[in-house]
């Protein structure tokens, strides 16, 4: 069953940012994940939005394949480089199995 890691947070563009997607990025490919939308800014249909949060939207293989890319030592490093985490949110979201259940 495929995976969605779905990321949102504010959007910077500092040198310990930067470090963090080239990391990021390279840990999520290694896992078999594709991003669908990196640094994307949501429109909101319905509710409020806040007008600095930026999106990321990755597909991976199957919920192991995104719980093995989360907990590994290449995302950590990537984690690492970042001091800014704790407004962030990310979820993770299975997909419909091949039934469309």
């Amino acid at each position: 069953m495929t995976a969605y890691v779905i990321a949102e947070a504010e959007h910077l563009n500092t040198p310990e940012v930067i470090a963090y997607r080239e990391l990021a990025q390279a840990a999520v490919l290694q896992y078999g994940g594709r991003y669908l939308a990196r640094g994307a800014m949501p429109v909101a249909l319905e509710g409020d939005w806040p007008e600095v949060n930026r999106m990321v939207v990755m597909e991976f293989p199957s919920l192991e394949r995104a719980r093995s890319w989360y907990s590994s030592p290449e995302y950590a490093e990537a984690r690492a480089t970042r001091s800014d985490l704790s407004g962030r949110r990310i979820l993770l979201v299975p997909g419909l199995d091949e039934t469309g259940a």
